[in-house]
């Protein structure tokens, strides 16, 4: 019965896409009914407004669409499950991530997909900036994604990968409310993230604080992290030629253990997987601590099926599915994160207002169970609580732009 109406779903999905040649489009907020109307939008009153901009460009959030609007860029080169699949086929998905940005936190959202990365990828981004008063990056692969992130923090404008932070945030926010629920103190954590690509960086440094104020975070001492060959540690032969797995090396596993994930999970209180469908098994789950917490976010499968976590012994189950209970999902992070950035003019998305998100989020459930964590992701104040404390860190933490 799940398989036939999966198989609903996509055929549904194809054809809605071609009723509508897609899911966004645009509208105009002013009237263009006679010449009035065509001097104030257009020629000749608009020169008054761009010689406004063109003394103090900042005025552009005040007089254009730039104050409101990000584009959601992508080269389609880890897309879902789907893997490299190209500019082309990811605007489907580049539009699905529109409509939510404007039906849930009111932001104009523009697919801006290329077919290649190349050396000037970067460079096209700068170039497109005076638009957008925001990038979110997307479904761009591991390490292009790190670099593209870092080579474009200093644009002015906030940038942020949401594979990388978005789930980060949401990961956090849920580890918070698990511990709640198990009686577990955050600080005494055993973590093993499976799975060291762009959300599993992200996760690790998000929960270890790093580059972070710890006036607002605490820290997870004890990390492990795999990747497709074992526990990833200092002295691992070929780590030096990846920067990012080395860096990882370097932050965790501090006690030098090695092994495969199930060396790994002996003994952890949380497995975090952002990996591959099916790699944690039952006798991995046994293997760990009391009360284990399993959040595996694999897609379009989860790392282990909740049924199965539950059997072999865990305490609370999250994964990525909307079927299941505990949706970890990064959606429920980046409308806020940018509804925030976008309601201040930021300059960037600081480390300070990822951690204000995912607290926020974490205390938007008063009274999180082992089967509710985090709140459902189609609720709209979900995304203005976010968006608050985001503002606040942004003026806190000097992001917030003032504009005359």
């Amino acid at each position: 019965m799940a398989g036939a109406r999966k198989i609903d779903i996509y055929a549904e999905s194809l054809a809605l896409h071609e009723k509508y040649q897609g899911k966004i489009e645009v509208h105009s907020k002013v009237a263009l009914a006679d010449r009035r109307d065509l001097s104030l939008a257009y020629t000749p009153g608009v020169a008054e407004v761009c010689r406004e901009i063109a003394r103090d460009k900042n005025l552009a959030y005040k007089y254009t669409l730039k104050a409101n609007t990000i584009a959601i860029v992508s080269d389609g080169s880890r897309v879902l499950s789907l893997g490299n699949i190209g500019g082309y086929a990811a605007i489907p998905v580049m539009e699905g991530k529109a409509l939510l940005f404007k039906k849930l936190a009111g932001i104009d959202a523009f697919p801006i997909c290329f077919e290649s990365y190349n050396t000037q990828f970067a460079n096209s981004i700068k170039n497109i900036a005076p638009v957008f008063g925001g990038i979110a990056l997307e479904d761009i692969a591991a390490p292009k994604c790190f670099e593209l992130e870092e080579s474009l923090q200093g644009i002015g404008i906030p940038v942020m990968h949401d594979d990388q932070h978005g789930t980060a945030v949401v990961v956090l926010a849920a580890l918070l409310n698990a511990c709640r629920v198990t009686k577990k103190r955050f600080e005494d954590l055993n973590v093993v993230v499976c799975g060291a690509g762009a959300a599993g960086f992200a996760i690790i440094r998000m929960l270890k604080c790093i580059g972070y104020n710890p006036d607002i975070c605490s820290t997870v001492h004890n990390i492990i992290v795999c990747d497709r060959e074992g526990i990833i540690h200092r002295q691992r032969p070929g780590l030096y030629g990846n920067k990012y797995k080395f860096i990882i090396g370097d932050e965790t596993n501090r006690t030098g253990r090695t092994g495969t994930l199930a060396d790994a999970m002996e003994g952890a209180d949380v497995c975090i997987g952002v990996s591959v469908p099916g790699i944690i098994t039952q006798q991995m789950v046994r293997s760990m601590n009391a009360d284990p917490i399993i959040f595996a976010l694999a897609s379009p499968m989860p790392e282990i099926l909740p049924h199965d976590a539950f059997e072999a012994g865990a305490s609370i189950v999250g994964t990525g599915r909307a079927e299941y209970p505990n949706q970890i999902n990064y959606a429920l992070a980046f409308p806020g994160i940018f509804r925030g950035a976008l309601d201040v003019s930021a300059l960037r998305i600081s480390d300070e207002m990822k951690v204000a998100a995912a607290h926020a989020l974490a205390a938007y459930v008063k009274h999180p169970r082992k089967d509710r964590l985090l709140p459902k992701i189609l609720n709209r104040n979900v995304v203005s609580t976010v968006a608050k404390a985001v503002r606040e860190a942004a003026v806190a933490s000097g992001c917030a732009r003032t504009i005359e």
